[in-house]
């Protein structure tokens, strides 16, 4: 801690002095941790596990809050709601794979589904490559003076999921102007 250290009485320490209530409530949190092994590891696996409902029902909600790291900012939201209000060819990407797997079991259509499979290939390329010049010129038109590094390939990452999969939950309808 900051406190154990030697330092010069004359420099200061860098800190604001906290509140007396502020203060007192840290000095109560200390002396009430358990010194019980057991118990420690119980109180810190409660401590994760109300961290993770706080984190699981913000990916649900899209509370700002309390979203992992990954998730939080306006660029970040701004990418989501980009991605969300459209249609994208990636996020059927499993259900048409699935129906092409299965078209690849008979041997009647195998030849198709194989163009199928190329086709689709290039339909989520394409559609990626639009997306992702889109969403740059928007960024860039929307938040110039902040950082907006890796953002797009944020969103193209979340055209890859299907819209009832995404996590934080979309919340914009599609066709909504952003």
């Amino acid at each position: 801690m900051l406190e154990d250290q030697t330092r010069d009485p004359q420099a200061p320490k860098g800190r604001p002095t906290p509140k007396r209530s502020d203060a007192q409530q840290q000095r109560r949190k200390v002396a009430n941790t358990p010194t019980d092994r057991k118990a420690a590891a119980r109180q810190a696996r409660e401590a994760r596990r109300v961290d993770l409902a706080k984190r699981r029902e913000a990916l649900a909600n899209g509370d700002e809050r309390h979203l992992p790291a990954a998730h939080q900012g306006p660029v970040r939201k701004f990418t989501r709601d980009y991605v969300d209000s459209r249609y994208r060819v990636a996020e059927f990407f499993l259900p048409m794979a699935v129906v092409i797997l299965i078209g690849s079991l008979m041997p009647a259509v195998q030849t198709l589904s194989l163009f199928l499979w190329v086709l689709v290939i290039v339909l989520i390329l394409i559609d990626s490559v639009i997306t992702g010049f889109a969403l740059r010129r928007q960024l860039a038109k929307r938040f110039p003076d902040q950082n907006t590094k890796r953002a797009v390939t944020y969103g193209l990452m979340r055209t890859l999921q299907m819209r009832r999969m995404r996590l934080p939950k979309p919340q914009v309808q599609r066709g909504a102007k952003l």
